[in-house]
């Protein structure tokens, strides 16, 4: 089992914020830091200092960390038409030497989409659009001449194909729930599939889907799942860490990956169980780099 950060720069973090966090993400052992693609807070609360650009933020750890894998969870497919994309990503890739992972969705947070003026259309167009983006994208990365492609939304005419990432395939991650379209699309693009937040029972069920339909198309996926961590030494450090990220700790515990390190551990080992080969831990307290710590120590030696 891999751990990865997963954070919220939108609910309020400045890009040095999540350089401290990478960094440190980095120097303790981490797989990977992940964040995700929004241009608004969610939920009420102080929008300052606003959210900042996933793949500009990226490009820039790029060139600030070394060896930790970076990513999106997930960019939504109304933000970025896909031959720009495929070129932001790819160039992001080289940046850093060939760590760069793309998660991609249909996104869902119409709020945004209309404080930035971007357009958002009902889900059954969203998912058109990113099966096109898909097809484009990975075209384009693979294409050893020029390339075209004639879709419903989107036309691309003798692309040179340029530039290319440095990792062929560059890994797409497929993120959602959802029983039908969701796993068809990971199972036919994605190397692999998340399911975020949702229960054992439910995780275990999006992993058979993807799995058969995968059987089926010959083709292995990694499986894996996206949890809020609260770890404390004891009761009273859980209570405090929920506290600050405005959660209870006893639905925490519930919902996520909350508790002391010997509950965590059992919560984790049981997503094992399932298949997950990843754990995306979604990190709410940017200032607080002990948790970190505190998950490097207590967590990742026994997994």
């Amino acid at each position: 089992m891999k751990f990865r950060i997963f954070t919220e720069p939108q609910q309020g973090a400045t890009y040095d914020d999540l350089l401290a966090v990478a960094q440190a993400a980095e120097r303790l052992g981490f797989d990977a830091f992940f964040r995700s693609d929004h241009y608004y807070r969610i939920g009420p609360g102080d929008p300052g200092p606003g959210s900042t650009d996933a793949w500009v933020t990226l490009a820039a750890l790029a060139r600030e960390t070394s060896t930790i894998r970076l990513g999106t969870m997930v960019t939504p497919v109304t933000f970025r038409l896909p031959g720009p994309l495929a070129v932001s990503v790819a160039q992001a890739d080289q940046m850093s030497g060939g760590r760069i992972e793309l998660g991609m969705g249909v996104g869902w947070y119409d709020t945004e989409h209309a404080a930035y003026g971007i357009p958002f259309p009902p889900i059954g167009q969203r998912f058109e659009m990113l099966e096109e983006q898909l097809d484009i994208i990975t075209g384009l990365w693979s294409a050893d001449k020029p390339f075209s492609y004639a879709g419903k939304h989107y036309q691309v005419t003798d692309s040179p194909a340029l530039p290319k990432p440095v990792q062929r395939p560059l890994p797409v991650i497929i993120g959602g729930a959802g029983p039908r379209r969701t796993p068809r699309l990971a199972a036919t693009y994605a190397t692999e599939y998340n399911i975020p937040f949702h229960g054992l029972t439910e995780t275990g069920a999006a992993f058979t889907r993807v799995r058969d339909l995968c059987e089926e198309a010959g083709r292995s996926i990694v499986l894996s799942a996206a949890q809020t961590v609260c770890l404390g030494v004891d009761d009273a450090e859980v209570a405090r860490r929920a506290a600050a990220i405005g959660e209870d700790p006893a639905a925490l515990r519930k919902s996520g990956l909350a508790g002391t390190p010997g509950e965590v551990l059992d919560k984790i080992g049981k997503f094992g169980e399932l298949g997950a080969e990843r754990l995306y831990l979604q990190f709410l307290d940017l200032s607080d780099l002990d948790h970190l710590e505190l998950i490097a120590a207590e967590l990742m030696p026994r997994v």
